[in-house]
């Protein structure tokens, strides 16, 4: 079976602090996995390791079959990262994001094409050419999501996404990944939103102190049940 995310054995060490604990974990396309824990357990650390911009202390990290500190130029061609606050240029357009982005990862389109992967992505058509230094921030993670579309990402990395956005807002965004996921893209989001994470995810997994405790097919329980299991590891 394929997959195009994958951790072996990762493991992360600071000088005074073992952020993450020999983490094996595989998704294969189309597949959303949604992590849980506090702040402080791992998440992040997981994903910063998938990106490339730390090293791992051992194990090894993999993205369609690369491993990510060998081939750093050429995993980000497969990749899309969307964190907490999507980085924009704030100066410049959805358009002109957009063009710029896509570029970067090889690809030259109209503007035509560009306007049409942003709305979409769901951003208004009214928005497209106005500075993103005027957008909210559901509207900085649609130009997020047209980004990963449009360089046709393969893996999709989510650092706490929906954090601050309104409940439409939240909505919008859970169906966006779901199109995503219908159209093959592995999905890997790091959330604090049990109640998200049962509605979008494939699977999901429960980080505490660095270490994946519990892995659920989000099929096998309601969110009830989940937010029990999760508190439960908590303690």
């Amino acid at each position: 079976m394929e997959f195009v995310l994958e951790a072996k054995h990762l493991r992360k060490e600071y000088q005074d602090k073992l952020a993450l604990k020999g983490l094996d974990l595989q998704i294969k396309p189309g597949e959303i996995f949604c992590l849980l824990g506090q702040n402080g357990a791992g998440k992040s650390t997981t994903i910063n390791l998938f990106l490339g911009f730390i090293q791992p202390t051992s194990g090894a990290a993999f993205i369609n079959g690369l491993e990510v500190t060998r081939n750093i130029t050429k995993v980000k061609e497969f990749l899309a990262y969307i964190p907490e606050n999507v980085m924009l240029y704030p100066n410049l357009t959805g358009l002109e994001n957009l063009a710029l982005f896509s570029s970067l990862a090889g690809y030259d389109y109209q503007e035509a094409e560009i306007t049409d992967y942003l709305v979409r992505a769901g951003l208004p058509a009214d928005a497209v050419k106005r500075r993103v230094s005027g957008y909210s921030k559901g509207m900085r993670q649609k130009v997020g999501i047209a980004i990963a579309v449009a360089k046709h990402a393969k893996v999709l990395l989510l650092d706490e996404p929906t954090s601050g956005l309104d409940p439409k807002a939240s909505n919008e965004f859970s169906e966006l990944l779901l199109q995503l996921s219908a159209q093959g893209t592995a999905i890997f989001m790091a959330t604090h939103d049990i109640f998200r994470a049962k509605e979008v995810g494939t699977r999901v997994g429960i980080m505490r102190e660095g270490e994946l405790v519990d892995v659920l097919g989000t099929t096998d329980l309601n969110a009830n049940e989940l937010e029990k299991l999760y508190l439960n590891y908590m303690h």
